[in-house]
């Protein structure tokens, strides 16, 4: 029975290697699917992601054998079973429209991912993740008890075995530690076309600005807050005639858009690391 595979990789630009790459799985009986790659002129870099069907060998053996493939070439490589969804723990606090979304995609198979729990630092959408029966843990957070209450998720992630962690429009920060434990799996919503509007209530800075253009960034959690590699962004039209809570809704409508498509993308192995960049294989 064939298995869908999804390869990723990265390495020093250098001739031959979609010939090498693909010359590799032809040997291992691998019929390629999908294939796209970049030559990033700037750092020298080669990305490729590729998804092929294969019969004749599985997972732990391919993987045994691209360990020596890619060690002439410098590879940093992932190779993803794409029949297992993703798993994954969701932040959220107290808006729940990001979360809201996210669920039902999930439920009408449009995310390739599985939510292992929700955890919180309020108790407003207990019961949504009830009717999800999806496991919820209420985690209040203080600057006295911050330390511990990160830990205590920690544990929770990789006790379910989390690939990634999605910041729902959680409205604490991470401290370094966390952010570092979490690099490269971890995606956060930003309420504002970065890098504008910063901080506090963006949309009543959009708002008193008179703007004609509100945003919405997903990104990668890192511990210089809100600078993190971009995966995905996108604006809404405003004009004069809107309100705060046009803004708002429209915001919020945009966000939970942005965040899904990161999601998703990240969840399908579509998304390579490039510095402070992303290579985004749409």
């Amino acid at each position: 029975m064939n298995s869908t595979y999804v390869l990723t990789l990265s390495c020093p630009d250098r001739l031959g290697l979609v010939h090498a790459v693909s010359g590799f799985l032809l040997e291992h009986g691998g019929n390629i699917e999908e294939a796209a790659q970049y030559n990033d002129p700037a750092t020298g870099l080669f990305f490729m992601r590729v998804q092929f069907a294969c019969e004749r060998f599985d997972h732990a053996t391919l993987a045994s054998r691209l360990t020596t493939f890619a060690e002439p070439y410098a590879m940093r490589w992932g190779l993803h079973d794409r029949a297992r969804p993703m798993k994954t723990v969701i932040f959220v606090s107290q808006q729940g429209h990001c979360l809201n979304d996210l669920l039902f995609r999930v439920r009408s198979a449009l995310l390739p991912i599985e939510v292992a729990a929700i955890i919180s630092n309020h108790r407003d959408f207990y019961q949504l993740a009830a009717s999800y029966d999806i496991p919820f843990h209420h985690l209040p957070v203080t600057a006295a008890t911050k330390a511990q209450v990160e830990q205590r998720q920690f544990d929770i992630i990789e006790s379910e075995g989390a690939e990634l962690v999605v910041l729902a429009r959680y409205m604490q920060i991470l401290s370094n530690e966390m952010c570092g434990r979490l690099a490269g799996r971890a995606i956060n919503i930003h309420h504002s076309f970065l890098p504008s509007f910063k901080g506090a209530k963006p949309y009543y800075q959009a708002h008193q600005r008179g703007v004609k253009l509100i945003g919405a960034t997903a990104h990668y959690v890192t511990a210089d807050l809100d600078e993190g590699p971009i995966i995905e962004q996108d604006v809404a039209r405003v004009d004069h005639t809107d309100t705060v809570e046009d803004l708002t809704a429209r915001g919020r409508d945009t966000e939970s858009q942005v965040l899904a498509r990161a999601v998703k993308w990240h969840s399908e192995h579509r998304v390579l690391l490039n510095g402070h960049k992303t290579v985004v294989f749409r």
